[in-house]
């Protein structure tokens, strides 16, 4: 079962002078207890798909699709007070620069109390803080922070990055969301902690029955770690499908060209050798080429890519384009 469905979600930037589809007809599909990547250039629009699907953007942008369902449930048919009460109980989000995200005038327990539900605390009313104390030890135990005591009295300034993200996690677990986004989750990390945030995600996935929307740009991470992925470029989604048939056998050029820049450890690489890169550059939002916008780079460009292409579907794969690779 779906637990997310979207067809040719729009995002539109109103300004002054014109009107900007900063994201245009992306379909992307979760089901229960999926792990998705979702993976692009920087300023590819991964975010702001992400605080579109949120509903957390401000008055100048416009978001519409053909459909936007959750769990079957149409969101956009919705009032948006009901929307943003489905939101707020069923999915959660975390971003990059955890530090950021957190209230550098309270300690941590105070910032975790306000998100743990009363419902559950199964006490009288004189015994809540206490319970919500230990409910919120226990939520950073769940994340794997073993000095839990230090943490919650701490500030956010007193803590690593990875432990701010580990505590945004647990903010964003405390009312047992069916889905979580993570933005960048571990951004400018070490490595040793970017794999613990990558774990504590997949176990997440595991045992709580937890869909999980990986949004990055390190696509070696995604591949290890994300069962399904779409790929996207300057706001539109070239291909999606099972990660390992992507990597085996990409239908899209661009999607090639990313799988390309991959670490081969089973072939010899000469040393310095360059990177197997697309000519030209990734287009601004002002200057969004017409059709496809992988066009003016791509190497299987021909006339017809003046015109958006549909969606194809060839085995499991759901790509756009007018002249695919690999396709027998």
């Amino acid at each position: 079962m779906a637990l997310l469905d979207v067809r040719n979600l729009t995002v539109t930037l109103n300004d002054d002078l014109d009107s900007i589809h900063a994201i245009d007809k992306m379909s992307l599909t979760i089901r229960e207890n999926g792990f998705h990547g979702l993976v692009g250039e920087s300023g590819s629009g991964k975010t702001l798909f992400a605080k579109a699907l949120m509903g957390i953007l401000d008055e100048r942008w416009t978001v519409k699709a053909d459909r936007l369902f959750w769990q079957d449930r149409d969101l956009l048919k919705m009032s948006a007070e009901k929307r943003r009460e489905v939101i707020n109980r069923d999915i959660a989000m975390i971003f990059q620069e955890p530090s950021r995200s957190l209230d550098p005038t309270a300690p941590i327990f105070d910032q975790l109390s306000e998100v743990i539900p009363t419902s559950e605390l199964k006490c009288s009313f004189w015994a809540r803080k206490q319970a919500r104390r230990q409910y919120a030890a226990n939520l950073l135990k769940k994340v794997g922070i073993k000095s839990y005591d230090f943490c919650l009295d701490a500030f956010p300034h007193e803590l690593s990055e990875g432990q701010c993200q580990k505590i945004m996690i647990a903010m964003a677990i405390a009312r047992k969301p069916k889905m979580l986004i993570a933005d960048e989750p571990t951004d400018a990390m070490e490595s040793t902690t970017k794999v613990q945030i990558l774990r504590l995600l997949q176990k997440l996935n595991e045992t709580q029955d937890m869909a999980i929307l990986l949004i990055s740009h390190d696509l070696e991470a995604v591949t290890h770690w994300a069962k399904n992925m779409t790929i996207l470029y300057a706001g539109q989604s070239v291909e999606a499908g099972n990660v390992k048939e992507l990597v085996a056998n990409p239908f899209h050029p661009y999607t090639k060209a990313l799988f390309q820049n991959l670490a081969q450890f089973t072939q010899q690489a000469n040393h310095k050798s360059p990177l197997t890169t697309l000519k030209g550059t990734t287009p601004p939002l002002q200057h969004l080429p017409i059709g496809c916008r992988l066009g003016p780079r791509c190497p299987q460009a021909q006339k017809n890519c003046v015109i958006a292409p549909k969606a194809n579907r060839v085995k499991g794969h759901v790509f756009n384009c007018h002249f695919p690779i690999n396709v027998r």
